[in-house]
């Protein structure tokens, strides 16, 4: 998608939905992500929250075999409803990161 495709749907979002789109884009820009970190050698470096052992790409994977969020916090106890939001809008940014993580993973 280009920038020109994209232009219409910015300008139609409300002014709290510009905000978010402001702070992802500042978030992907800078490569810093409020709750996600990457260190080598923990989880084969891949994105994960903070803190943690538990990739995106797996909360992702996840989420596509139907569970909801309701259902992650419940089998994650110790994740909160903003380490979701972070681990989605991390995906959301990154999709060919997430899409070859999960490929890979399902290799092994």
């Amino acid at each position: 998608m280009t920038l020109k495709e994209l232009e219409p749907q910015l300008l139609a979002l409300n002014p709290a939905e510009k905000a978010q789109a402001i702070q992802l884009l500042v978030q992907s820009l800078s490569n810093t992500w409020q709750g996600i970190e990457k260190t080598p050698g923990v989880c084969g470096g891949d994105a994960r929250i903070t803190g943690t052992r538990i990739p995106i790409w797996s909360l992702v994977n996840y989420r596509r075999l139907g569970a909801t969020d309701a259902r992650i916090l419940q089998d994650f106890p110790h994740l909160s409803a903003a380490d979701l939001v972070n681990a989605w809008a991390y995906a959301d940014a990154h999709p060919e990161e997430i899409e070859a993580a999960i490929l890979r993973n399902e290799e092994d």
